[in-house]
């Protein structure tokens, strides 16, 4: 005898979806495994917490990416993307996508920061093995959202485990490849009043009030190596690199 299909009714109907908002969750399955659903307007997505969302193992792969990666290294030339690996890999796009937004939302912002650097190596394997341009842009003009995320959520996580300092570097990091974006695109005159941009500033600035912060130390060295202070710029190197051996001790 056939087993009766399961319906999701009381899922929707104690759970309201809201438009406009991002409404996650994680919880354990009857078996035991973590999950993280996401709502949408007409159903949930449920991901996996751990490597691909959709928890497949492409080709015998961790991710789409990876198998890719071992395709172009065992090519005899570079990798052409076919159209069926760029369905693929527009997917796994998708999927990460979805579950970096859960993340976000859930402010569990380590995860949202390997997820974004997935999504980032998969825009940089993209750009280099694209079959034409107009495929290469479709992904490219997300690069700065994808960043604008990656740069909250790393700023938001050196804040819960190094503090206020560390917290203001990553977000000068992030602005500072947001510009070379800007600037490759030959639109650095915009720089200034894009709202992603604006966001990460007023972040910055709100963490140096709140914190009571001043110059960090790379923003000391940067002003340091700009005014020829090299026996300064050799100290505070040494003063990051002690911090940097202390993080990781």
């Amino acid at each position: 005898m056939t087993a009766r299909p399961q319906d999701i009714d009381q899922i929707l109907q104690t759970w309201a979806y809201t438009p406009g908002a991002i409404s996650a969750r994680k919880l354990r399955t009857d078996s035991g495994r973590e999950v993280v659903q996401m709502r949408i307007e007409m159903g949930v997505l449920q991901m996996e917490v751990d490597g691909r969302p959709d928890g497949t193992h492409p080709e015998g792969a961790a991710t789409y990416l990876d198998y890719l990666i071992q395709q172009n290294a065992a090519s005899d030339g570079p990798l052409v993307l076919s159209e069926e690996q760029c369905v693929e890999l527009d997917c796994e796009f998708v999927q990460y996508y979805h579950r970096r937004m859960c993340w976000l939302a859930l402010r569990d912002f380590g995860l949202a920061v390997v997820d974004a650097d997935h999504t980032l190596a998969m825009m940089d394997f993209a750009a280099a093995h694209s079959p034409d341009s107009q495929w290469t842009l479709g992904h490219e003009q997300y690069r700065p959202f994808v960043l604008f995320h990656r740069t909250q959520a790393a700023a938001l996580t050196a804040l819960e485990r190094t503090g206020a300092d560390s917290a203001i570097e990553e977000i000068n990091r992030g602005l500072q490849q947001l510009r070379g974006i800007f600037r490759e695109a030959e639109a650095e005159e915009q720089f200034d009043a894009d709202e992603q941009v604006a966001q990460l500033v007023r972040l910055k600035e709100w963490l140096r009030e709140e914190y009571h912060v001043g110059q960090t130390l790379e923003e000391q060295l940067a002003e340091a190596v700009a005014a020829e202070q090299y026996e300064r710029a050799a100290q505070l190197r040494d003063q990051i690199a002690r911090r940097s051996d202390y993080k990781h001790a």
